[in-house]
């Protein structure tokens, strides 16, 4: 196998380090939560978003107002994207049937889809108020019929964003609260005095806010570890230049200093024309200051010799975006299996993922796609199963291979739930802790 690195990112023994800072002051951060509740919370909202009020949560005449200020053209956008995720999350919906069935006479089992019952919903927003993150996870849980669904977005410049407010409220969101980074995430959370908590976490963010719930999983549910966004590129010649490789990997490059961009190619040559692309861009691209460092420390160049190479390669890394424009997009859409979403041939693009198509943004980092896909409806459900049985012949019959399994296993406390079955419904005199007697035929 030939793998070629014309450029390399940070070493891993880096990344980690970085990770372990984040660790370390989250831990802290949410253990102040936990013990002072809104002390904390307001304390941290000073510090890091330089915000303070009475009650961080917004009242509907607050809502009211910041909405106003939206243009209707603005309000029309919003609309148009809402309603493509609201379209294919309810689609999604309706693949998700209840089922019962007689597996056997008289022997009923089903499943139930039930909405998880509080939700709340991280919308990122200090550096850029990312209008599109609350159609992802508030309209979907709204879809799903979540009966609680807050919200909790930074302040954009020093007061709430209009525009991630009005999505946030046409989304279907129930409490609204201007809270960033970990406080938002430790107070839905844990709770505070004034804001209750919430059965699950969902939606993007920094290093910070995907570390506070890690370690919250478990307390509560989370959608997925969705941190620093990744992006690669798979791109051969016949379908791609450099020009068009080059702003793929810096539209996503733009989000922060630490987001992992990665040209996987069979070509030398338009590997290293798009590096003398991505400099060019770099100079004229007003977000290239946080663009750049991202290239810089965390961008790749990877030349294999073949497809097959490539598709090795991609699933190892299992980026959260994998831009495929080559002469066989549906190849990899067949055979990938670590990834967050594909965008699939050249007129396609990440851009259109994230804020209007509508398959949801909130997608797996740092290798998660390995085991996990990203945020969508079915996240907000949980399927629950029952059993019911009707006769007493199906009564007599499981409670019999019940008793004799339970026992295989010593656990005769489990067996006689399944004998005094059999001696109410069956009329077989099952001793105390025994077995019910094999039928002759079956022997």
């Amino acid at each position: 196998m030939s793998v070629k690195y014309l450029k390399k990112g940070k070493p891993e023994t880096e990344r980690a380090e970085d990770d372990a800072k984040v660790r370390g002051a989250v831990e802290a951060a949410l253990k102040d939560i936990s013990e002072r509740g809104d002390t904390a919370v307001r304390e941290m909202a000073e510090k890091f978003d330089g915000y303070s009020r009475d009650s961080y949560r917004l009242t509907d005449s607050e809502i009211e107002a910041i909405i106003a200020k939206v243009s209707d053209r603005e309000m029309a956008d919003i609309r148009f994207a809402q309603d493509q995720v609201r379209a294919f999350a309810e689609a999604q919906r309706a693949s998700m049937t209840d089922i019962e069935v007689e597996t056997l006479p008289g022997v009923i089992l089903g499943h139930r889809n039930i909405p998880v019952q509080s939700v709340g919903c991280y919308v990122p927003g200090g550096k850029f108020p990312m209008v599109a993150s609350a159609h992802m996870s508030v309209a979907t849980a709204n879809v799903a019929g979540v009966p609680r669904i807050i919200a909790a977005t930074p302040p954009f410049k020093g007061k709430p964003n209009p525009g991630v407010i009005a999505a946030m409220h046409m989304g279907g969101a129930h409490e609204i609260y201007v809270l960033g980074g970990i406080q938002a995430i430790g107070a839905m959370a844990l709770g505070t005095e004034t804001i209750d908590p919430v059965h699950m976490l969902v939606g993007p963010g920094n290093a910070f806010v995907a570390e506070a719930k890690r370690q919250l999983f478990g307390r509560v549910g989370i959608d997925l570890f969705a941190g620093p966004t990744e992006t690669m590129v798979i791109a051969d010649e016949t379908a791609a230049d450099p020009e068009l490789c080059a702003t793929d990997l810096l539209g996503q490059a733009e989000h922060g200093y630490n987001s992992p961009c990665v040209l996987l190619t069979n070509s030398e040559r338009l590997a290293r024309n798009t590096m003398i692309e991505v400099e060019r861009l770099l100079d004229i691209l007003p977000t290239a200051e946080t663009a750049r460092a991202s290239w810089n420390d965390y961008g790749e160049v990877i030349v294999c010799d073949t497809y097959e190479e490539m598709l090795a390669k991609a699933d190892e890394i299992a980026s959260e975006h994998v831009q495929v424009m080559t002469d066989r997009d549906d190849w990899f859409l067949e055979n990938m299996t670590c990834y967050g979403a594909l965008f699939l041939g050249p007129r396609t693009n990440v851009a259109n993922g994230d804020k209007v198509i509508g398959t949801n943004h909130t997608l797996p980092t740092k290798k998660a796609g390995r085991y996990t896909g990203g945020l969508w409806v079915g996240k907000f459900l949980k399927t629950h199963s029952y059993q019911k049985i009707l006769t007493d012949e199906a009564a007599t019959m499981i409670g019999e291979y019940g008793s004799r399994l339970c026992l295989l296993e010593g656990f005769v406390g489990h067996a006689e739930q399944c004998n005094i079955r059999v001696r109410r419904y069956g009329g077989v005199n099952v001793p105390y802790g025994g077995s019910p007697p094999v039928p002759e035929a079956a022997e």
